[in-house]
């Protein structure tokens, strides 16, 4: 006599583990995305949701919540649920803290910012204007020296090169520079970091001007990789 209880075994398959929530979220996704959705166009209301979803409209408000939560979607008045403008690094700015990281990620966070420090010298050089290179002459004479392990300090980071990617014109990257600063300076004196600090060939902050004032973005790139190169010393070795 057969065993219904290995019969039924038998046929069991994989359950989609994920909630109705979720899937009413990525449904609410793809339909913007294949109607081609553009910023201030309007998505169904509730109730046309809820029958074409065919979840419940407790299921549609949560997926919507999510939606807004993220920027995708805001609420206007007579009109519901529109498509906005998301802030993408929004998600980001709730997780940009060392505490919230593994060493891996904080890692790979500190090579980003030495990778946008390189690679932005061409923005920066076709936009710089006399009156940049004036402010950025101003920050140097005023810098306040780091503690003995550093020839820098945070708060000169902050300033300096926030003004370097405000002058590259880059809106996403100027935000996402205030977020990486405090996560470098961490990195950089964590540990995490095998080798020391060692300072060798250096390129200061006021020289970094002087070469920015030559309008040559070859040669502001080798000189702010100078200016780097006891980072990229430290987390290379770490690899």
């Amino acid at each position: 006599m057969s065993n219904p209880i290995i019969e039924s075994q038998d046929i069991l398959q994989n359950i989609d583990t994920s909630s109705l929530v979720d899937k009413a979220e990525k449904s609410l996704v793809d339909y913007i995305k294949i109607n081609k959705l553009k910023v201030g166009d309007p998505l169904p209301k509730e109730l046309e949701l809820t029958e074409k979803l065919g979840v419940s409209r407790t299921v549609v408000r949560e997926a919507l919540l999510r939606l807004k939560s993220i920027g995708l979607i805001e609420s206007k008045k007579h009109k519901g649920a529109v498509i906005t403008n998301p802030d993408v690094l929004g998600s980001f700015k709730k997780v940009f803290h060392p505490s919230l990281l593994d060493n891996e990620t904080l890692k790979d966070l500190f090579e980003m910012r030495l990778a946008l420090e390189v690679g932005i010298a061409d923005f920066i050089i076709n936009k710089i204007t006399d009156a940049d290179i004036e402010e950025l002459e101003m920050m140097t004479e005023t810098i306040v020296s780091g503690d003995t392990a550093l020839p820098w300090s945070i708060e000169d980071e902050k300033k300096f090169h926030g003004k370097l990617y405000e002058i590259s014109g880059n809106a996403m990257l100027l935000e996402l520079q205030e977020l990486l600063i405090p996560i470098f300076q961490y990195v950089h004196q964590s540990g995490i970091l095998d080798k020391p600090i060692v300072k060798g060939e250096f390129i200061s902050h006021q020289q970094l001007v002087d070469v920015l004032k030559q309008r040559n973005a070859d040669a502001y790139r080798k000189a702010i990789r100078i200016h780097l190169n006891n980072h990229f010393a430290r987390i290379l070795a770490s690899k």
